[in-house]
């Protein structure tokens, strides 16, 4: 069904009811009522390609996830679409696996598709010039988990750094001083002692990181302000998202000499496979190493004891970034935004005085 049946139907010309349906130019009540009779009764559909060629506009919005199986980029993509749809919005994602060459892809895809705005999970915020030339050519562009250094565009996080140090605070406070941490720190950064080097020059630029190298961050800096030296040996780095990789560094680490009392984990694979490890091993939680968790997944609050976990905002990640992107393309040109929600420590029954004093 076409707009030249709905126009034969109503009685009025194909540009006036092109006008009516597609919300532009004006026409009068009675000639509304009427295109719009007829557009139901014979089930039109409006064609948005046909749309888009005149208003320059396709009504809908790229996203670029990380990891789409991800827990964290399921939730985060409910609350974009919630508020997409609300605003009469589509929403095409895709994947980028974390590899800045399927990022690139799927980044030219969508401008292909001719999105009116992108929401993406800069995979390497060191190399993203591809999204450099979008901002360039004044294309809406929001970052969601993590920014591209210098990009001038709107991001969306969470205080990664915040929490991670307030995890390793409460540690602190039962009475560890030897605290392990198993994460993800994949990529700038190939020697951790020069990073440890130049954690106070990047913690004013952080949100350039990713996640997990922020939220080694944190860490640092509850040790600095506790007082307590860091033992490199207790950094763990898995060197891939993947809870097998994750389970292999924790087994080197709690078997290895003067294993660490409490063990903090950055992200809910790290957690999957450092409690495979721990399992594996025999060990009870807390009676025998304590356990705090960045994500809280559902499954953390059903075991016994019950994991202690940060909990993140993603769906509120989701809806504003959603709302951050929709902004840009009605025309705000209001200064860049950075928006930093804040975490929650859920404390369940993973958490104890180590067995021997340190």
């Amino acid at each position: 069904m076409t707009i030249i049946e709905v126009a034969r139907s109503a009685g009025v010309s194909t540009a006036t009811a092109g006008r009516v349906l597609g919300g532009y130019g004006y026409a009068s009540s009675d000639i509304k009522d009427r295109v719009r009779q007829a557009a139901e009764a014979l089930g039109y559909r409006p064609n948005r390609l046909a749309r888009s060629l005149i208003t320059g506009k396709t009504q809908t919005i790229g996203v670029v996830a990380g990891d789409i199986e991800s827990p964290f980029y399921a939730s985060v993509l409910r609350g974009i679409g919630d508020v997409a749809r609300g605003e009469g919005f589509g929403v095409i994602v895709t994947n980028s696996d974390e590899e800045p060459a399927l990022e690139r892809e799927a980044v030219q895809l969508l401008l292909e598709k001719q999105v009116d705005g992108l929401i993406v999970a800069p995979c390497d915020p060191a190399a993203s010039k591809h999204l450099h030339d979008a901002v360039a050519a004044n294309f809406p562009v929001v970052q969601i988990d993590r920014a591209a250094r210098g990009l001038a565009a709107d991001s969306v996080s969470v205080d990664n750094l915040g929490a991670a140090r307030h995890c390793i605070e409460v540690l602190f406070a039962a009475g560890h001083r030897r605290v392990g941490i198993i994460a993800e720190l994949e990529r700038p950064f190939d020697d951790l002692a020069s990073f440890l080097d130049q954690a106070p020059r990047l913690i004013s630029d952080a949100n350039t990181l990713m996640p997990s190298w922020q939220r080694l961050l944190g860490y640092l800096q509850a040790h600095h302000d506790a007082g307590v030296e860091v033992d490199l040996r207790l950094v763990r780095r898995s060197g891939g998202y993947s809870a097998a990789a994750a389970k292999e560094a924790t087994l080197a680490l709690l078997q290895g000499e003067d294993r660490p009392s409490a063990l903090f984990t950055a992200d809910g694979l790290m957690s999957l496979g450092a409690l495979d490890a721990v399992t594996d091993l025999g060990l009870s939680i807390p009676g025998e190493l304590s356990l705090v968790c960045f994500d809280d997944l559902d499954w953390m609050k059903f075991m016994r004891p019950g994991i202690s976990a940060v909990a993140q905002p993603v769906y509120d990640v989701g809806r504003a970034a959603a709302e951050c992107v929709l902004a840009r393309i009605n025309g705000t040109r209001t200064p860049l935004r950075r928006v930093v929600l804040a975490t929650t420590l859920n404390l369940r029954g993973s958490i104890a005085p180590p067995a021997t004093p340190e």
